[in-house]
């Protein structure tokens, strides 16, 4: 049985203007302030999504060929590029303030960022930077050392502004709605790849332009947090661990629910109330100031108290943005305090090997008072035909 439900008809949405001239320059300035802070003599920021932050330009390729924008203090920033995708940059690139500079096949372009990159500077440099490029750069400049962006800068994305803001609460809406129509998919006697095809179909039809993953963990398979669907036949009596998202207008979405096919278990029904009340938990910790290793000790606390503890196999929680995860991290040790604008998941989850898995997961983000959730359907044990 293969079977998919009709096509639905896709909401009529309005996306959001983009980011202005003025929000690039803003986010490049502060960078390269944040670095100076950091103790960094500057930044090298190659093709990736801090790049598309920074600059808005997302190359069509990302090859061996360099590309890297070099930010530091006092400075205005220079984006070194291959010449022949110098227009597709200028077309991007809005900030008046960037230099662009380009290099032909057969120049060297670690000699010429060699340049805006001093002899023994320490430098923070992109987590996608290639080795590739990150050795030649080392080898042009003498002296040079360079710290991951995550490392010496891991809350450089991670308060949002307004505009960002609005642009993950409408990817957590279109997942939720996603969300209400997979549940009225088959499931009983489809493989989970065909409930996956569904969910990324759905994801597509509210808007996401990028479908980053689609988790169905039936039976067993639900106990592996990533499990990658596969050929398995769902089966009457199975939990089915539902966790997908991606990207909508350049943010992310990411949302997890546990359903039922059929009646469920008192097993299934024990475990699953106690992630709920972990992640009710999880939730209820936030607040500005607290330590981000306090979401995770509320909800870890509620499972460990149910003889779960050992269960529980990863950390309570991850930032999102621009990508689906990054800092912050919702984990033991991490002593981060929690601004207002910082936006995350709380998905407890609960694995019983060759048995069942339970995971529940909202995107919040950090208010002045407390937390708001981007995701809010129903947290119950839904059941699925």
């Amino acid at each position: 049985m293969t079977s998919t439900p009709p096509p639905s008809t896709p909401p009529t949405r309005t996306p959001p203007p983009p980011f202005t001239v003025e929000d690039y320059t803003a986010r490049m300035r502060r960078a390269a302030a944040d670095a100076a802070a950091a103790g960094l003599d500057g930044l090298v920021i190659t093709p990736g999504p801090d790049l598309v932050w920074l600059t808005g330009y997302r190359p069509t390729a990302v090859t061996e060929r360099l590309t890297a924008l070099v930010l530091t203090p006092g400075q205005d920033p220079v984006l070194l590029l291959p010449r022949l995708e110098r227009a597709d940059a200028e077309d991007a690139v809005a900030a008046p303030s960037l230099t662009i500079i380009d290099w032909t096949d057969g120049e060297d372009p670690f000699a010429r960022l060699a340049a805006f990159v001093g002899a023994h500077a320490s430098m923070g440099i992109a987590d996608s930077a290639w080795a590739l490029h990150l050795l030649g750069l080392q080898d042009a400049v003498p002296g040079s050392s360079y710290r991951a962006l995550t490392q010496c800068l891991p809350m450089l994305r991670a308060v949002k502004d307004a505009d960002e803001l609005a642009r993950l609460a409408a990817a957590g809406a279109a997942a939720d709605a996603t969300y209400e129509q997979i549940v009225d998919v088959p499931f009983a006697g489809r493989k989970e790849t065909d409930v996956a095809a569904d969910l990324a179909r759905l994801l597509r039809e509210h808007g996401h332009e990028q479908v980053d993953f689609t988790v169905v963990g039936s039976g067993p398979n639900g106990a592996n947090p990533h499990h990658e669907a596969g050929d398995r036949v769902i089966e009457e009596g199975d939990a089915v661990v539902l966790d997908f998202g991606g990207l909508m207008d350049g943010y992310g979405s990411d949302t997890t629910r546990t359903v039922c096919v059929g009646e469920p278990s008192a097993r299934l029904r024990e475990v699953h109330e106690v992630v709920r009340v972990a992640q009710q938990a999880g939730v209820d910790a936030v607040r500005p100031g607290v330590a981000c290793q306090e979401v995770d000790r509320a909800a870890r606390a509620v499972i460990t108290d149910a003889g779960y503890g050992e269960q529980f196999i990863h950390r309570t929680g991850h930032g999102i943005g621009t990508t689906t995860h990054e800092p912050p991290y919702m984990i033991e040790g991490e002593e981060q305090p929690l601004i207002p604008g910082m936006c995350f998941s709380v998905e407890p989850g609960i694995y019983l090997t060759g048995e069942l898995g339970v995971r529940i997961e909202d995107i919040v983000t950090v208010t002045d008072t407390g937390a708001v959730r981007f995701n809010t359907t129903d947290h119950g044990l839904r059941v699925v035909g």
